[in-house]
């Protein structure tokens, strides 16, 4: 529950912009985002478990700085797609440099044994592939509807809203159906 907490700066950010306010659902994304980057890292959490707080402090200061600048940027209308765009970005970054994003949230869930070990590693991967695929879709999706349909909220709240669940409920089974595969090798294994 704790790992999509941090998913709140852009969960907000997408509820407010929806109703075309991106200067409000920015400032928003970035005071959430900061708040939970300042309150993990005092809790003593480590950084790598705060990959999606982090990218979105970062997002949501770019998006801040624009919003303000230029409020009626081009941009505007595609403020859920960059989303998207900069989660997927942030999603396959971590797998391009072997460090998935989910990983650092795993070892807050996991026993310490089995931190290190290739299986571990794997299905991080598999979890992290799974946002990735997801935020990816929910890009090129939400930059077709916007550009063809704008005012088609319904569909642009869906997609949003798929684009989260899909992968955490994803992120919620998946190892749990790799630890009873886990269980049943052993136990067919014991039994010869």
């Amino acid at each position: 529950m704790r790992g999509l907490l941090g998913f709140s700066p852009w969960i907000l950010y997408a509820i407010i912009a929806t109703s075309d306010e991106w200067r409000w659902g920015a400032i928003t994304g970035l005071v959430i985002a900061l708040v939970l980057v300042v309150v993990d890292r005092r809790s003593g959490r480590a950084w790598d478990e705060m990959v999606i707080e982090s990218s979105a402090a970062v997002f949501f200061a770019c998006l801040t700085v624009l919003s303000l600048v230029d409020p009626h940027s081009f941009l505007t209308p595609y403020g859920p797609a960059l989303v998207n765009v900069w989660l997927a970005g942030t999603a396959w970054g971590s797998l391009a440099i072997r460090k998935p994003f989910t990983l650092g949230i795993a070892r807050t869930m996991a026993p310490k044994e089995v931190w290190e070990t290739p299986a571990f590693y794997r299905v991080n991967v598999v979890i992290t592939t799974a946002w990735a695929i997801a935020f990816t879709l929910a890009a090129v999706s939400l930059t077709f509807v916007l550009s063809a349909a704008p005012h088609a909220t319904a569909v642009v709240i869906a997609i949003k809203a798929l684009s989260f669940v899909i992968p955490a409920v994803f992120t919620a089974r998946y190892p749990k159906v790799i630890a009873a595969r886990v269980r049943r090798e052993a136990a067919a294994t014991a039994d010869k």
